[in-house]
């Protein structure tokens, strides 16, 4: 499939992921009775949990974000108990990030919450939805990292 960057389909489906995205983020949390994390800290607890013992500067590259920004967040999480730093081994002067039991726990609580909730949701769609939508699942994982490596490329 040949497909431009002004394809409208393109269009449509950049616009339903975000929309699909927004509503997992702020509406399933809350039935794992936690409160949603603004989408920064979310993204900074997520690649902590995902590659434990990275730096701000490593992070701040992973998630093309400014440095203020990933400090901000990396503080507010610390503040708020999901992650906590470490000094380097080899030099102290580096700080490196951990996720904490009560990140880890939060993690189970929503991803259960998620595969739960996104199950139900599944269950009153048509087969042939759910079944492109399963399909899907691995096509838009690797459309996750070229993005995520697009993003730690750019200048």
């Amino acid at each position: 499939m040949t497909t431009t960057t002004g394809d409208l389909r393109l269009q449509d489906l950049g616009s339903q992921l975000h929309t699909l995205a927004w509503t997992i983020h702020r509406v399933l949390p809350s039935a794992a009775g936690l409160d949603p994390l603004p989408a920064s800290e979310l993204a900074v607890l997520k690649r902590v949990i995902a590659e434990p013992g990275m730096t701000v500067s490593q992070l701040t590259a992973a998630l093309g974000l400014r440095q203020s920004n990933a400090s901000a967040a990396v503080r507010a999480l610390v503040d708020r108990g999901l992650v906590r730093r470490k000094s380097s081994p080899s030099d102290r002067r580096l700080a490196l990030l951990y996720p904490t039991e009560a990140a880890l726990k939060n993690k189970r609580l929503v991803a259960e919450a998620w595969s739960g909730s996104i199950s139900a949701a599944m269950m009153r769609l048509p087969a042939d939805q759910v079944n492109a939508i399963l399909d899907a699942a691995e096509a838009l994982a690797a459309l996750e990292v070229e993005l995520r490596t697009g993003l730690a490329a750019a200048p």
